[in-house]
């Protein structure tokens, strides 16, 4: 019997079992036949950020941003570059500061942008600031061994 993952849908953030090995197989979406290991990058609001960062079996990096942070705009395209790279490793999401603003009080978010990397529910690093791909990967190479 193959070790289960329980990954989160980028595209409509239900939860779905998938053999580990699989993976890398461009598994889909049992609810919305969306692509689960393609490097998308969900957005989360208030109600869904426990269930996507507690439930999952992958390790969750969430960037809290805002709409009017210039820094935030910058590191947009590095940040979907890097979950394209960690695609099957790593779940990437953002959260809107301004639309989320019980998450981000949770989280005592003071400046954005703000990542936040969780393993089953519990917030294990975080970095605040603007970085390139390449940081990021280099970041989070660091937080997970």
């Amino acid at each position: 019997m193959s070790d289960l993952l329980h990954v989160g849908c980028p595209h409509c953030k239900k939860m779905n079992r998938v053999p580990a090995q699989r993976l890398s197989d461009g598994p889909k979406c049992g609810a919305c036949k969306g692509a689960l290991a393609e490097g998308a990058v969900a957005e989360l609001s208030d109600a869904e950020m426990p269930g996507y960062t507690g439930k999952s079996d992958l390790p969750v990096l969430v960037d809290f941003w805002a709409s009017w942070c210039g820094p935030c705009k910058t590191m947009a395209p590095e940040f979907q570059s890097a979950a394209k790279s960690w695609r099957g490793q790593v779940a990437f999401a953002k959260v809107n500061t301004e639309q989320a603003q019980q998450a981000s009080a949770r989280f005592g978010i003071r400046s954005i942008p703000t990542l936040i990397l969780f393993r089953n529910g519990k917030e294990i690093a975080r970095q605040s600031g603007a970085m390139q791909a390449s940081q990021l990967t280099a970041w989070l190479r660091t937080q997970l061994g």
